[in-house]
């Protein structure tokens, strides 16, 4: 009974079927005698008469695959150890996932791949707040989720990814995780090639397993590429929180470590022994420090004690990854709590070496109200969706480390002020990429900050004039602000000068053309780089002249056979 309802619903009666086939013959027949045209052939005449019908529009092609009907069929489930949550007991709603990440899943679905949402995306829509992007998992290999999207690159040493590219949105796809097991005579740098039978499913043996896995002595993953199962993949995650996967075929979530437990009871809680977790990849206890202070929640106490012991371990990660998440740290809207947690666990100076020599612990001292008043202020510009520059952050972190180290090269050998304090730049700066890849064009723009402090403190004749063209002047001028609020006195002062100074008539014409200077350098510097060109030489300066051996090459010789 139920598949002949099933049958008469979708309309494949084979009755009505032949029936219907007869029965647009017959009408064929007597328009063809009639001289009245089919439908297909009106059609074809209107079109190619230019006809104003509107082509079907995207929202009701039946392709997309934003807009699937649900169907009837019944999906085997795909774990036993998995929690399965039915969608209509939790909130969950394709409206609240990027259409971006719809396609992807849809289209992986579709070439017979299992395809989830996890991680961060679906902890956040269950909080309530609006995911930053969306995780895709699955368990085709990256080179299998190449082959079906042509916007797709892949990234990743230690673990390989896919980014699937919609502009300027990137949807992440990971293939599954699966356990490893490390050999050192076996172990080899290079991913070896994976089993996959009929039915795309991807199979690694022990020895595969072997030779993609790479662990050090104190066992920090190296190299992870290992692939496995959805159970596997879900023991593999960090956090509990972060184990719930979002089925695209009926739409259920899969809880795989009581994940929407702990986050009823605001719980931070790793998977697994949390020493070993945390050896495995040590940037796991900056991940639950952020995500106590993002979503408000509590550590767990077997899950927060062993960071007090393991934060040596941060020396052992790339210090360009560790810059990456200062960032993730200092400029997401919690700047102030994260640097009193990491102060807290002992980690902070493994970001800020330099700085955390200075800090005191007094609330009292200059430096302890440095750090406070500018993270303050950079939480409230950040939430007031307002811009922000790395480089200032990092200029107000390292500036009285600059200048107790100045004081010093000054004393012990005799320089100048200024020559002190520009060796003290160079030495404070080569420790501060040691610890933290800074790129070069904050450490440019930390520089011209720390310079300016000294000529914002000449104010007589030309040079306030002179300084207002500056292209830094902005930043500088905020920076003389803030030291200004921390120490008064002359400060103050000179601070109050500038702010008056920019408000007259003369100041004001000074700052919109040197505004418009830059605007204008930089469409030059644009357009130039998109042509692929260098720019020519300046004013008075001669063309470099090529010598003959490189024009001789440059010259495209006659085939033989020319006459010309």
């Amino acid at each position: 009974m139920v598949f002949k309802k099933v049958i008469s619903w979708f309309g494949k009666d084979s009755d009505n079927k032949e029936s219907a086939s007869k029965h647009r013959e017959t009408k064929k027949n007597n328009n063809d005698s009639s001289g009245v045209k089919s439908k297909d052939t009106q059609f074809k005449g209107n079109k190619a008469k230019g006809s104003n019908r509107k082509p079907r529009s995207k929202k009701h092609d039946k392709n997309n695959d934003s807009n699937r009907p649900r169907t009837n069929e019944v999906f085997e489930p795909v774990s036993e150890k998995a929690t399965v949550i039915p969608r209509g007991d939790h909130p969950i709603s394709r409206k609240q996932i990027s259409p971006s990440a719809l396609k992807v899943l849809y289209r992986l679905k579709d070439n017979g791949y299992q395809a989830y949402l996890v991680g961060g995306c679906i902890r956040d829509i269950l909080l309530g707040l609006e995911p930053k992007d969306f995780d895709v998992v699955t368990n085709a290999t990256p080179e299998q989720v190449k082959a079906c999207f042509s916007n797709c690159r892949l990234i990743g040493r230690r673990f390989r990814l896919a980014h699937i590219m919609f502009g300027r949105e990137i949807i992440e796809v990971a293939t599954m995780r699966g356990h490893h097991s490390f050999d050192e005579e076996t172990a080899s740098d290079e991913p070896s090639t994976d089993e996959i039978d009929d039915n795309n499913t991807t199979s690694v043996s022990n020895s595969t397993t072997k030779k993609i896995s790479k662990q050090s002595d104190e066992g920090q993953l190296l190299r992870d590429n290992v692939y496995g199962t959805i159970d596997e993949d879900a023991e593999r995650r960090d956090f509990t929180i972060n184990s719930l996967y979002y089925d695209i075929r009926n739409f259920d979530l899969l809880d795989f470590a009581n994940g929407m437990a702990d986050i009823e009871a605001g719980v931070i809680d790793l998977i697994g022994d949390p020493e070993t977790r945390y050896r495995e990849d040590p940037v796991r206890m900056l991940r639950a420090v952020r995500f106590s202070t993002k979503l408000r929640m509590k550590i767990a106490e077997r899950t927060e004690t062993p960071i007090f012991e393991l934060g040596h371990l941060l020396r052992n990660i790339p210090p360009a990854r560790l810059f990456d998440e200062s960032l993730k740290l200092f400029l997401s809207g919690k700047a102030l709590d994260n640097f009193e947690s990491l102060r807290h666990y002992g980690l902070f100076k493994y970001f800020f070496p330099a700085a955390e020599q200075v800090l005191t612990g007094n609330p009292e001292d200059k430096e302890e109200r440095m750090m406070k008043l500018m993270f303050t202020n950079t939480d409230i510009r950040i939430n007031a969706e307002k811009s922000i520059s790395p480089a200032f952050v990092l200029a107000a972190i390292y500036w009285y480390p600059l200048e107790a180290h100045a004081e010093e090269l000054q004393h012990e050998s005799g320089l100048s002020p200024y020559d002190a304090f520009q060796l003290a730049m160079n030495d404070v700066l080569h420790r501060a990429v040691q610890s933290i890849a800074i790129p070069k064009r904050f450490t440019a723009t930390m520089r011209d900050i720390w310079n300016s402090q000294h000529r914002l403190l000449k104010t007589q004749g030309k040079r306030p004039l002179q300084m207002l063209e500056n292209a830094r002047f902005r930043a500088a001028y905020d920076f003389l602000l803030l030291r200004a609020e921390i120490e008064g006195g002359e400060l103050e002062e000179v601070a109050d000068f500038w702010t008056e100074l920019q408000e007259s008539d003369d100041a004001q014409r000074i700052m919109a053309e040197a505004k418009r200077n830059a605007s204008k350098r930089r469409f030059e510097d644009r357009k130039s780089s998109s042509r692929g060109k260098k720019p020519g030489p300046k004013d008075g300066e001669s063309k470099p002249k090529r010598s003959g051996k490189y024009r001789s090459q440059r010259r495209r010789k006659k085939p033989s056979g020319d006459k010309s």
